[in-house]
């Protein structure tokens, strides 16, 4: 599926928090982590599990850059 967004960072799921709507997602990418914050419906429907391999992809009119 086509996408505009432009940062799409493959990863494994390592924890999966649902609450009553929403579901709290945890991405492992390389050494970091990426969380998202998604409907409990929609992780049920994706049938979502921790171990699973998935694409986080971000879009956002902002992105900080941190030079180390």
């Amino acid at each position: 599926m086509p996408l505009s967004a432009r940062n799409h960072l493959q990863g494994e799921i390592t924890e999966i928090l649902l609450g009553t709507v929403t579901a709290l997602i945890t991405v492992k990418v390389g050494d970091n982590l990426v969380e998202s914050v998604i409907t409990r419906r929609s992780a049920e429907e994706m049938g979502l599990r921790k171990g699973d391999r998935v694409t986080a992809v971000i879009k956002a009119t902002e992105v900080m850059i941190q030079k180390d």
